[in-house]
């Protein structure tokens, strides 16, 4: 597979090198960075630009499949409410990160440390984007009910509430408990939901 340049290419890229590293994991190895690139049909030096080492990737490669599927998640009878639809993903996600805070933690150490020495500089990305997309699934029923701008903030504004990192600001820097930091998660859902329904009607 060639690597285009384009930050979309690039995105798809490193999923196929976790999804690789996964298929290689489940059949009870622990591949060499080289085995991954082979399997994902990549050269070793594509490779190495999305992971400095195997360690990297072995972290965050089951996390792909722990994460869950906004299909899965929206199925029939789901409420089309955006913040309804939000705190699903939030619970759900909530979920993923309770079982796997330990490799989660690895991950945002990895991906920290190749910030400081200036590789996510290049272009390459240092993370994969998982929330995004159920965001996006969960805002569906509810995009004429936004312009264009408004409801790309509120995207972008909902993944700072919704993730990893808002559970390590709630558990480590405000040290609220879990009762706590998921009431001022659905709090801080619904008002984002709130003031953009009110600043951006199409």
């Amino acid at each position: 597979m060639a690597d285009s340049g384009r930050p979309n290419q690039r995105s798809r890229t490193r999923k196929d090198l976790l999804a690789a590293a996964a298929r290689l994991l489940k059949q009870g190895r622990r591949p060499t960075l080289e085995e991954v690139a082979e399997e994902a049909l990549v050269s070793r030096a594509t490779a190495y630009r999305y992971f400095p080492n195997v360690d990297a990737l072995l972290v965050e490669a089951p996390l792909d499949g722990a994460t869950p599927d906004p299909g899965e998640l929206f199925g029939d009878g789901v409420s089309d409410d955006a913040v309804e639809r939000l705190e699903q993903v939030n619970a759900a996600l909530d979920d993923m990160i309770v079982a796997n805070e330990q490799a989660l933690r690895l991950m945002l150490a990895h991906s920290l440390r190749r910030g400081t020495n200036g590789e996510a500089a290049e272009g390459f990305p240092a993370r994969q984007n998982r929330r995004s997309a159920l965001i996006d699934a969960a805002l569906a029923p509810a995009r004429d009910e936004f312009d264009e701008d408004t409801a790309r903030r509120l995207a972008n504004a909902l993944a700072l509430v919704i993730g990893t990192e808002s559970m390590v600001v709630l558990k480590d820097v405000l040290a609220l408990d879990a009762a706590e930091a998921a009431d001022v998660k659905r709090w801080a859902i619904r008002a984002l939901v709130d003031a953009a329904r009110r600043s951006g009607r199409s």
